[in-house]
This record gives structure tokens, sequence and C-alpha cells, in this order.
């Protein structure tokens, strides 16, 4: 179930190559299900720290094979917009989403 229109990518060290721009990014496990929909203000720096610290710390994330990520303005925003189409769709907010507190409106 791919959430983004951006193609998956393996999660590799490369993945710390996108640019630092603000964006939304999607982590799937093995079986391609959505793990985690994540925001951030720098996409390159999040996916330096996630790739040298192997998501230290965070077992759930530590299951992430491949990634889609997509650029945005409004990051926070379309990240609580893609967790409410998931949890509209499953019933369920993804695996690693639900250890935190999801604000919806």
């Amino acid at each position: 179930m791919q959430l983004l229109d951006d193609k998956m990518r393996v999660w590799t060290d490369s993945a710390k190559f996108v640019k630092p721009n603000s964006g939304v990014f999607v982590l799937y496990n093995r079986n391609k299900d959505p793990i985690y929909i994540g925001e951030t203000n720098n996409l390159e720096e999040t996916f330096s720290i996630y790739v040298d610290t192997e998501f230290e710390g965070d077992e759930c994330k530590q299951k992430t094979s491949s990634y889609q990520r997509i650029f945005s303005d409004n990051p926070k925003e379309m990240q609580l917009q893609l967790i409410d189409d998931f949890k509209n769709e499953t019933g369920n907010v993804p695996v690693c989403n639900s250890k935190i507190k999801i604000e919806t409106h």
C-alpha cells in the first residue's frame, strides 16, 4: 500500500542524500506495509540521523526496509492528512505512529 506519489526506495545509506527540503516521508517494512508517516523541516538532516544511528532506541522504525518521500511546504498538515486517510482506510494508524500522540483536527 503506497501512500505517496513517489517511487518506493530501498532504505540504505543513500537515503541521507535527499535534498534538505521540508517534506513528508513514509517508512515501510519488508512486507511493504506502512509503519510510520513522518514530517520534517529538513529531510536530509532527519534521514542522515536515522541512517547514522540505525533508528537508535526505536525498535519499531528499525524494521524499515523501504521508504517514500515528498517535498512539502506544509509537512505537518500533510502528515496529519495522510495519517487520517490511512486511519479511515484501514481503521488503524501506522504501527510506529501509534506510539506518539497524533493530533487530528
